[in-house]
């Protein structure tokens, strides 16, 4: 079975690598020394600084393995070269909520860079799968568990142009 595709930005692409870099290079060593630290005390059974170390390397080693996939399957999306008649991954949108009249900018991104705190949103989420493919001046509906939605896209533009 074929692993899913990661689609990522540039920017989401540097991210993970710049991540993975430093939990290789930096964390893993910083670890080791913890580690060899603690059994100099001595006794392990009841040493928790031990015990700490090696839950941090479990993690480090966990994330640096996540990592790993995740770049493996990546598909990075060029976005100067996205299409701005219509939307698509790697751009941001501006539109306007029909019941608020409330106007709101979103990135569209691929799930593994999606967060909506930062107004990066997933294609695979209920509103971004519902924009992917209209153009300015379409009034979408998105069926969320919160209910309908109506947004009017306002505007398509490059990400990188921040």
């Amino acid at each position: 079975m074929q692993e899913k595709k990661n689609i990522l930005t540039y920017e989401g692409l540097r991210k993970y690598e710049d991540e993975l870099h430093d939990l290789k290079v930096v964390k893993r060593q910083e670890v080791a020394q913890k580690i060899k630290e603690a059994r100099e005390q001595g006794d392990l059974s009841e040493n928790a600084e031990y015990d700490a170390a090696k839950d941090e390397q479990r993690d480090i080693e966990a994330r640096i393995e996540e990592l790993e996939k995740i770049l493996k399957n990546a598909e990075v999306v060029v976005e100067d070269e996205v299409d701005l008649d219509k939307i698509n991954i790697g751009c941001i949108v501006k539109i306007l909520d029909v019941e608020y009249s409330e106007e709101l900018d979103y990135k569209i991104v691929g799930s593994t860079e999606a967060n909506s705190l930062k107004g990066k949103i997933s294609n695979e989420s209920p509103v971004g799968k519902a924009l992917i493919g209209h153009k300015v001046g379409d009034t979408v509906e998105v069926e969320t568990p919160a209910g309908v939605f109506a947004y009017k896209i306002l505007e398509i533009q490059r990400s990188n142009v921040e």
